[in-house]
């Protein structure tokens, strides 16, 4: 099965083929883009498209790789020493499974949305490079290795606002979404508004993309816009 947009996500010829080979190729895909240009709703589209579970990993700038994997809950577990809590002696159950995680333990194929990965530090990407590229992890507190299950389809998005390291990239397919050009945004307005009057949506988007020309604007206006 292909991805080719679905009712609610017009899907360009270029980026067709870019999810499609990243899926045949088993690749991440990196999609980076303006604000507001669907590089999020592309992940649930696609979910959608394929009937497949969407895993979602929002990253902020204190996000760490790790948390994607695992975190160990030190402080539970010395809390639950002093009252004599029985749970203590395993460790396991102090253990706290990440995004990256429950996509591998998965029984069937999910999606795996690492979303807007630039805002993290320099180092994130890298600190996931043999994880994602070898689909698996060891937990050194348990001592077992976390192999994925079925290979996910992993999509990784980026405002661009910072550079991302070149070994990083070199694992990833990579896709820029252009900003839609008229015709194509009018495609995106009908399929959320499908009554508009045409000659509304003809005179709104004359507008819209004269506003985006205005020389000199820190933000121009995105689709959501």
């Amino acid at each position: 099965m292909s991805f080719k947009g679905t009712n609610e996500y017009v899907a360009t010829s270029d980026l067709q083929m870019a999810v499609n080979s990243a899926i045949t190729l088993q690749k991440p895909l990196l999609i980076k883009g303006e604000p507001g240009t669907g590089k999020t709703m592309l992940a649930e589209q696609l979910a959608k498209s394929l009937d497949a579970r969407l895993i979602q990993w929002h990253i902020k700038s204190t996000t760490k790789a790790q948390q994607g994997l695992y975190e160990y809950d030190a402080v539970s577990r010395l809390r639950d020493s002093q009252l004599g809590v029985d749970k203590v002696h395993d460790i396991s159950n102090y253990i706290v499974k990440g995004k990256l995680w429950e996509a591998f333990e998965a029984e069937e194929r999910v999606i795996l949305l690492i979303d807007e990965i630039d805002k993290a530090d320099i180092e994130f990407p890298n600190d996931l490079l043999l994880e994602i590229d070898k689909m698996e992890f060891y937990v050194y507190e348990t001592q077992e290795r976390i192999v994925a299950k079925n290979r996910p389809i992993v999509l990784i998005t980026s405002n661009n606002e910072k550079e991302l390291p070149d070994a990083f990239l070199r694992r990833c397919f990579f896709h820029y979404i252009d900003f839609p050009d008229a015709e194509t945004m009018q495609k995106i307005v009908e399929v959320h508004y499908p009554d508009i009057k045409k000659e509304l949506l003809r005179d709104a988007l004359d507008v819209f993309f004269d506003v985006r020309k205005v020389p000199g604007l820190k933000k121009k206006p995105s689709t959501s816009e």
